[in-house]
């Protein structure tokens, strides 16, 4: 690690601490030449598949695509920063998780649709309406009675876990 200071090349790691639950590597470091300290962090450099389009084109993923989308159906909701930012996280682990080179748009829209439900069925309904491109008000009225049979966000947040390691997951 080269010295942001003096650009020597011959720095100590003087501390080592993990940061973001265990997901960042938190580093103080000392230059050998200048004597200056300096943090950096380590993170696993992880290769998002491609995103297929509906109309076949190929993109990038792109996060903060995906964060300006879900952050537009939330807008003036009742929702802490902390819970979209794990939502984003648990939808990069879906899109990494299929170990496919490409994923298709239609599966990302489909977990931020699942995702907003869990977080404000307002924001879901908001999405919905964009996502799936509601002609009329008989669909927002279709969307709303399908809703109903879910459990709200919040009954959700108050259920016990069953199943181990079902608590990381509301």
């Amino acid at each position: 690690m080269h010295c942001p200071f003096c650009g020597a090349d011959d720095t100590k790691v003087i501390d080592s601490r993990l940061a973001d639950e265990g997901a960042v590597v938190r580093r103080r470091r000392e230059c050998q030449s200048c004597s200056e300290r300096f943090t950096t962090f380590e993170t696993a450099e992880l290769v998002m598949p491609r995103i297929v389009k509906g109309d076949g084109r190929r993109e990038p993923f792109d996060e903060d695509k995906l964060r300006a989308g879900m952050l537009r159906a939330l807008e003036r909701r009742p929702v802490d920063t902390e819970s979209v930012e794990a939502a984003i996280n648990r939808i990069k682990k879906h899109i990494r998780s299929t170990g496919d080179r490409e994923v298709p748009s239609s599966h990302i829209g489909q977990w931020v649709m699942d995702e907003l439900r869990d977080l404000d069925q307002v924001a879901y309904v908001r999405f919905a309406s964009v996502y799936r491109s509601f002609q009329d008000v008989n669909a927002f009225s279709e969307e709303i009675e399908r809703l109903k049979n879910v459990p709200t966000p919040e009954v959700k947040r108050k259920q016990i876990s069953l199943l181990p390691g079902d608590e990381d997951e509301s």
